[in-house]
């Protein structure tokens, strides 16, 4: 049975930071492209970060210089480092799990964690 367990959100004031973790269980991990991604209320789910297997790394332009995306194969963990963290970082953090392969595409997904960023 395949789990992604994500932690470390919370409430941060404007500027702060947070570091989120997802723990993964029943994959191969480091066969798969780990991302975050969010989704604010009233708002469609977003790509924040992605990381492959091969350590390559991208962001959304939002979060480029703030965020950054890494990961341990040996622990199956991705981390998401978030610094400078303004009001509109707010929302439910996802991990995901995805491997293309010809004509599919497997992926699983976490349950979230909320990050509210707020004074």
């Amino acid at each position: 049975q395949v789990q992604l367990v994500e932690s470390g959100g919370g409430l941060v004031q404007p500027g702060g930071s947070l570091r989120l973790s997802c723990a993964a269980s029943g994959i191969i991990f480091n066969i798969y492209t780990m991302n975050w991604y969010r989704q604010a209320p009233g708002k469609q789910r977003e790509l924040v970060a992605a990381i492959t297997s091969g350590g390559s790394t991208n962001y959304a332009d939002s979060v480029k210089g703030r965020f950054t995306i890494s990961r341990d194969n040996a622990k199956n963990t991705v981390y998401l480092q978030m610094n400078v963290l303004k009001p509109e970082d707010t929302a439910v953090y996802y991990c995901n799990a995805d491997r293309i392969l010809p004509g599919t595409l497997i992926d699983y997904w976490g349950k979230g964690t909320l990050v509210t960023v707020s004074s």
